[in-house]
């Protein structure tokens, strides 16, 4: 029927169609046409394609811009400490039992019941001597210094021992003496045993008579009674004492706040006379060694150091 396929025709023996057979007949110029025509288009095609991609079909790009370079800087760093080492884990000790408290006796030192201690005493010292109170009635420099210290070395005297224990005591008196020698006035300022003021009141009543006072007039003085087995009256000295006193001390900012304040001015120490100080120095009496000692001890107590004690 009309709608079949015919298939070509083919040469017997061959088995190619016969139009490849006339291709070979006619000497194969149609054969070298198609594959000149093939090599034509694809360097059509080549070239189409080169010109599809040439910079003329392109867009145009935009011009380079100026490349901008940012520096950030960035903060030190940090020196970097080593780490801290961990404390070692203690593992924890074992409980201890408590040890039960045991009542310690009481301490006591042995006191030797059959030989007690014996209190210290001290011994009245010796009176007055008459070359003593000839001196003292004669000696007229710094309020009659030697008479004041005659007087409490004749009561101490006559006051008896000193033992230590509640009777001990230390009794300071106010004083003034007729210029006949007899007691005018006694007046206790302070007391620290009632035995010893009993017995120096006693030992002053009992006084004979005293020499006339150095000046003449009325003397004035206090005077302190050592009834201890711990201290005595130390004798004095006289090497400084025609020496003008050093001007009182008045403190110049004191002031009541109301008054004229005064100006604050200085007293200048007094210059003895060179014959007053030569006619002073002849009755100057020699300073014994218990002075003297007396005094050093007295400036060691006051500024000496501690370990200079036995």
């Amino acid at each position: 029927m009309g709608g079949a396929a015919t298939a070509p025709a083919r040469r017997p023996g061959t088995g190619l169609p016969v139009s490849v057979q006339n291709l070979h007949r006619v000497g194969g110029r149609p054969f070298v046409a198609v594959a000149a025509s093939l090599a034509l288009h694809a360097l059509l095609f080549t070239l189409a394609g080169d010109g599809m991609r040439s910079p003329a079909n392109q867009p145009d790009r935009p011009a380079d811009e100026p490349r901008v370079i940012v520096l950030r800087t960035l903060p030190p760093e940090r020196a970097k400490l080593p780490p801290e080492p961990r404390p070692a884990t203690r593992t924890p000790d074992p409980p201890v039992a408590r040890p039960q408290s045991v009542g310690v006796p009481e301490l006591r030192a042995a006191v030797d019941q059959a030989t007690p201690r014996e209190p210290a005493s001290l011994a009245a010292p010796p009176a007055p001597t008459a070359q003593e109170w000839a001196f003292a009635a004669r000696y007229t420099l710094k309020n009659s210094k030697g008479y004041r210290y005659t007087w409490g070395q004749q009561v101490r005297s006559m006051m008896g021992t000193a033992v230590e224990g509640p009777d001990q005591g230390v009794v300071r008196f106010r004083v003034e003496i007729a210029p006949d020698g007899s007691l005018a006035r006694l007046d206790t300022l302070w007391s620290t045993s009632a035995v010893a003021e009993r017995l120096a009141r006693q030992a002053i009543d009992a006084m004979p008579r005293w020499p006339p006072t150095p000046t003449g007039k009325p003397l004035i003085f206090e005077r302190t009674i050592s009834f201890t087995p711990f201290g005595s009256d130390d004798p004095p000295l006289y090497q400084d004492d025609c020496l003008p006193d050093p001007p009182a001390f008045g403190n110049p900012f004191a002031w009541d706040g109301t008054s004229a304040r005064p100006a604050a001015e200085r007293m200048p120490a007094e210059v003895p006379a060179p014959q007053a100080l030569a006619d002073c120095l002849k009755q100057l009496p020699q300073d014994s060694i218990d002075a003297e000692s007396a005094r050093d001890r007295r400036l060691m107590d006051r500024w000496g150091s501690r370990k200079s004690g036995p």
